[in-house]
């Protein structure tokens, strides 16, 4: 589903109006589903709160049935929902029912109807004729799935119609489809698009007969939504927030966050703490000391994002970590060894303290094998615990960059300095 410029401009006029269920009533009914489905989530289920049900029937009228189930999905009310889809007509309600069975998170969730399924037999006419009869009752043209005793045996193109004599089967001009068992989430689609690109995937029961397709553009929107879910969760933000949230509403999503994240600072402080005496006698150590935990914090992150992209491609789980793991630390290492020469150059040249170079060189080795060790090993294991490997990793892996970062910066320079 594309949006038009008409429908780029009315969102806009949404956005920034103070009235917005008016500015939306002023929309042609035909263009508000599509509308409201690419607006913010908060605008969103604001509009559709103030709307008259009968109102959310008609724009339903111009949508598909896997837009429609998109739509209802946004209604908190589940007596309100209910009352909407049987006051719709017999065929949308009967599509719309069966979508909203499934997870929407899942490909049967995601899933559109907007196929025919034709068997190997058939001639390029029947073909030809079974798409008017689906074009007449849907207004869309459909994707074509051949079939061979019940199950998917292939595609067959649209501008093959116009290739091909009408007498002709299809059975030599079939062409291979990707396809998904219905209950795979987000991001086995993602993973199989990427792997086989492909204009839809077909989704399958479990005795492989075919229920949906789920099409390039939805594929595309899956794959924006990841990476903007990839962000909040570095970020520690809740995924259910939206940029137009009141500032109480972020506040709830937030402070918990901040709360954990606070004590994890109390934690560094307090290894920082044991170390009073020395940071007394050589006070050039505080200068150096947010230069170590940074640098081992962006080194822990930089680790994270490589194995959070891989566990989510299926391209490496617990059983074959070992390597990649090994492979981080030795980065790591040798990142550490870069770094640390130069700060080692500058604390001995500027400063003229070759020991403190030496510690300071010393301590960011370290500190950068840890954040890689701590950067694959957290994501992984909260992967095998059932976890979203990029939710909250991050504070895990800065606390241990921190506290051990600041514990072997602070002991060497005690050893050595004091």
């Amino acid at each position: 589903m594309h949006k038009s410029t008409a429908e780029k401009n009315h969102i806009h006029e949404i956005m920034i109006a103070t009235d917005k269920i008016k500015v939306f009533r002023d929309i042609p009914v035909n263009e508000q589903g599509f509308v409201l489905l690419n607006i913010s989530k908060t605008i969103r289920e604001r509009i559709i709160n103030k709307l008259k049900s009968i109102e959310i029937i008609n724009l339903m009228h111009y949508l598909d049935p896997d837009d429609s189930t998109d739509l209802l999905q946004n209604i908190k009310s589940e007596r309100r929902r209910n009352n909407i889809i049987e006051k719709l007509s017999a065929d949308i309600k009967d599509k719309v029912e069966y979508l909203l069975k499934f997870d929407p998170a899942s490909a049967a969730g995601i899933m559109s109807l907007d196929y025919i399924e034709v068997s190997c037999e058939t001639t390029f006419h029947e073909v030809a004729k079974i798409i008017r009869k689906h074009e007449v009752r849907t207004g869309k043209l459909p994707a074509i799935l051949v079939v061979h005793e019940g199950l998917l045996h292939g595609e067959l193109l649209m501008h093959d119609l116009g290739l091909y004599p009408k007498e002709e089967d299809v059975s030599k001009h079939i062409r291979k489809i990707p396809a998904i068992q219905y209950n795979q989430g987000e991001s086995d689609i993602i993973s199989l698009f990427k792997k086989n690109p492909h204009t839809k995937i077909v989704v399958l029961d479990e005795d492989r007969s075919i229920m949906g397709v789920i099409y390039s553009d939805d594929i595309l929107k899956l794959i924006q939504k990841q990476t903007s879910n990839t962000l909040y969760d570095f970020a520690g933000v809740s995924r259910e927030e939206d940029v137009l949230d009141s500032a109480l509403t972020k506040v709830k999503y937030r402070y918990k966050w901040l709360i954990l994240n606070l004590g994890t600072a109390f934690l560094a402080a307090s290894v920082i703490g044991l170390f009073s005496d020395t940071l007394t006698a050589v006070i050039l150590l505080a200068a150096y000391m947010p230069i170590v935990a940074g640098m081992g914090g962006n080194a822990g992150t930089q680790a994270m994002a490589v194995i959070v992209r891989g566990l989510t491609l299926k391209e490496i789980e617990l059983k074959t970590s070992k390597r990649v793991i090994l492979n981080e630390m030795v980065a790591g290492c040798i990142n550490g060894a870069i770094t640390g020469l130069l700060v080692a150059l500058i604390a001995t040249f500027v400063n003229k303290s070759p020991m403190l170079g030496l510690v300071v060189g010393a301590a960011m080795v370290f500190n950068l094998v840890i954040a890689g060790l701590f950067g694959a090993l957290v994501p992984v294991l909260m992967k095998q615990f059932g976890k979203d490997p990029a939710t909250s990793a991050t504070i895990f892996i800065t606390t241990a960059t921190d506290v051990l970062g600041f514990l072997v910066f602070l002991g060497l320079a005690t050893i050595v300095l004091v």
